[in-house]
């Protein structure tokens, strides 16, 4: 009973409108990273329930043809890209054509990332890590975003990432290379929304709690926590990506 109680007022129930969703995301190119799995793959069938069209990425390429098989399926156009975002030459030879195959793109959901929990004395000879880990959280999200900045401003669009609320407390030992990633896009998000807002590109972030998805149920700690689950994930982004905010952060964080 307490423990219900307790994820009931930590964990609020997040819910959304199918109908609102296609009122706001119906016939639209959301582009949406990490889409075969936890929240992501969550946030891809609720943006094809509405009937949005999606740009769909991550490394699963049997996943992603069954999630735009089901798309178009239910009536709307989707594309994939099987591709592992932490290979910077093929992102980055990619995203040169990206703009040509998207023209015009309303949302871009930055929401693939890596969690590693190990201690800097133990990554001594492990700096791969480190590299793996920023490039994935950090650096995929921002060449993303340029290479689709002109298709943004065509349809005042929007780029939401996801973060943590971990990054606004302070840090704990065996995180040093989720944390630094994860500062890393949040400063670069502040400082594009304020350069981006004269382009019409909005910049959003959602500093999120603990939800059980595949990538947090690897760690026993987290698996046995309340949290949300990777739809109520999912409901959280897009609220976040229909409203004004700069942020979603939950209500007792900092």
């Amino acid at each position: 009973m307490l423990t219900s109680l307790w994820k009931h007022i930590v964990y609020p129930q997040k819910t959304i409108s199918d109908n609102k969703l296609s009122e706001v995301f119906g016939g639209k190119w959301v582009v949406i990273t990490g889409a075969t799995s936890g929240i992501g793959e969550a946030l891809t069938h609720r943006l094809i329930t509405a009937k949005a069209k999606l740009f769909l990425l991550a490394r699963n390429e049997e996943k992603l043809k069954l999630l735009c098989h089901k798309a178009l399926e239910n009536g709307t156009e989707a594309r994939y890209k099987a591709i592992d975002l932490r290979q910077r030459k093929v992102l980055d030879a990619w995203c040169e054509t990206l703009r040509e195959e998207l023209p015009e793109v309303s949302f871009l959901f930055c929401n693939a990332g890596k969690s590693i929990n190990r201690n800097i004395s133990d990554s001594i000879d492990r700096m791969h890590d480190f590299d793996r880990t920023m490039d994935l959280n950090y650096r995929s999200m921002v060449a993303l975003s340029l290479a689709l900045v002109p298709s943004l401003r065509r349809a005042e669009g929007r780029i939401v990432y996801t973060s943590t609320v971990s990054s606004r407390y302070p840090f704990v030992p065996g995180w040093s290379a989720y944390h630094a990633s994860k500062c890393a896009a949040n400063a670069w998000c502040r400082t594009a929304r304020r350069e981006h807002k004269k382009l019409g590109v909005k910049i959003q972030v959602a500093y999120m709690p603990l939800v059980h998805t595949p990538m947090s149920e690897v760690n026993e700690t987290y698996k046995n926590m309340p949290a949300y689950t990777a739809d109520e994930g999912s409901c959280i982004l897009l609220k976040l990506a229909m409203s004004k905010k700069f942020r979603y952060k939950p209500w007792w964080s900092l």
